[in-house]
This record gives structure tokens, C-alpha cells and sequence, in this order.
């Protein structure tokens, strides 16, 4: 649960949280490390925008660094990063202490008062901040920024904790690959592997004559049907194996 700075009565409401396949789609689609955070922010804010606007950040901890390795806004990196400088706020709170932080008005805040005043200038008022679960080596948080009182109501709240526990795979997959990509032949096997993917996807693409996303989904049903990893499966398809539906075409077929 929240720990809310005020005693304002929630809403109800429901919003729908992305299911683990889009957040894959998301990170299989996107053409690289900083472009699939970027998204993540974004698709984040979209998901999360009911029934207020709000600008979504993604703050990580790693090696004693912290970091806004995704932000849908210029402003909103810029909030996570004032946070940074007092080495204190909702989402370092969030991220530390592993607990969602809500403060609807940072304008009565006592604890963050010195941060509203830092602020003021974005119109931001309240926050909401979860912790996200990115492994043992590492701490993050989903921060939410708005601009009015009213935008953190009972079913936002529990959206954006659902939400934060979906990312956690996916950010902790992200997390390694980028890691692994900072080393030369970490690089070398990350690009060797997404271009093996790629061209498995145009593939899939062209004897289906379906979209991306289309594709995408064969790669994954694939994988999890047959207990392989992603680029196995796509290298098996450009080695000819058959597409699910076109082996059961085949298994029809009269002789």
C-alpha cells in the first residue's frame, strides 16, 4: 500500500496493465538499449494518464549510481534528477526502501519541502513512486509526476503497483543485456543476436504477410512452446523450420 502525506479520500476505477508479451514485443521491437527505455517511459505515461496526465520516469541504482535510465519527458528526468541532487525524495525512498511513497501535495510536504521549492518551476504537486524489483545487483523505482492534487486515486495507485511488478522482468532482462553490452564481446553477442532476430522477424514477416507485431508473437509462442531461448528459435527459422501453422497445414494435408 501507499504511504500516502494526506488523508484525501480515493477514487474508484480500473486500468488495464500491459501484459508481460507487450513488454517483451517492447524490448524484441525497440533497436536499442536507450530507444526500449525510452518506450518503456512512454508506453508507462499512457498506461498510467487516467484520469490525470502524468510524466513517468524509471530511476535505477547500480554500482552506488544512480540513474534516470528512462524518462517520458525532459521534465520528468529533470524531477528524478533534483532528487538526486539532495540524495533524497519520494523515489529514492521508493527505490531504497522498497515501499511505494505517495505525496499528494509537495507543496505541504514537510519531509520534501526543500525539493517542492526546487520544483516549483515544472508545476508539479504531487508524486507517486514504486519500487520496482530489478534483481540483487541493482534497485529501481517507477516515479509518477502530476500536476494536480487529484490524480493519485485508489485504482491509479494499485494501476502503478501492478504495473511496476510487470516491468521487473522485463527491466531486469534490459539491465543485463546492458551490462553484458558494455564489454566489447558482450557487444559483439548482443548485436549478432538482435540481427539474428531481425531477420528471423522480417522472415516470419514475409510468409505471413502480418505485421511486426504478428511476428513477434510467432518468435514468442515458438519459444515457449518448444522451451528455447529467442535466438535459437529464430535462428531455427532461418534454417527453415516450419511456422506453427504452416506445420499444421502440412500435417493435414492428404498424401
Amino acid at each position: 500500500m501507499a504511504t500516502a502525506e494526506s488523508g484525501q479520500p480515493p477514487t474508484s476505477g480500473q486500468i488495464p496493465s500491459p501484459t508481460l508479451e507487450q513488454l517483451q514485443d517492447l524490448l524484441l521491437e525497440s533497436p536499442g538499449f536507450d530507444d526500449f527505455l525510452l518506450e518503456l517511459a512512454v508506453f508507462s505515461a499512457s498506461q498510467l494518464a487516467v484520469p490525470e496526465p502524468m510524466l513517468c520516469a524509471i530511476s535505477v541504482e547500480r554500482d552506488g549510481r544512480l540513474i534516470t535510465v528512462a524518462s517520458s519527458s525532459e521534465s520528468a528526468r529533470q524531477m528524478d534528477e533534483k532528487q538526486y541532487g539532495f540524495d533524497d525524495g519520494p523515489c529514492l525512498t521508493a527505490l531504497r526502501e522498497g515501499r511505494t511513497v505517495l505525496v499528494r501535495n509537495l507543496e505541504t510536504s514537510e519531509r520534501w519541502h526543500q525539493y517542492w521549492q526546487a520544483v516549483t518551476a515544472d508545476r508539479v504537486v504531487s508524486v507517486l513512486a514504486v519500487p520496482i524489483d530489478a534483481g540483487p545487483d541493482a534497485a529501481a523505482a517507477l516515479n509518477c509526476y502530476a500536476r494536480s492534487t487529484a490524480a493519485f486515486d485508489a485504482a491509479t495507485i494499485t494501476a502503478a503497483e501492478t504495473y511496476a511488478s510487470s516491468l521487473s522482468r522485463v527491466l531486469r532482462l534490459a539491465l543485463r543485456v546492458h551490462r553484458l553490452a558494455l564489454l566489447p564481446e558482450g557487444l559483439h553477442g548482443a548485436l549478432q543476436s538482435r540481427a539474428v532476430i531481425d531477420a528471423a522477424l522480417s522472415l516470419v514477416m514475409a510468409q505471413t504477410r502480418g505485421s511486426r507485431e504478428e511476428a513477434a508473437a510467432v518468435l514468442h509462442q515458438m519459444a515457449l512452446s518448444n522451451k528455447q531461448q529467442l535466438k535459437q528459435i529464430a535462428t531455427d527459422i532461418l534454417n527453415g523450420a516450419q511456422l506453427p501453422e504452416q506445420a499444421n497445414r502440412d500435417d493435414t494435408t492428404p498424401g
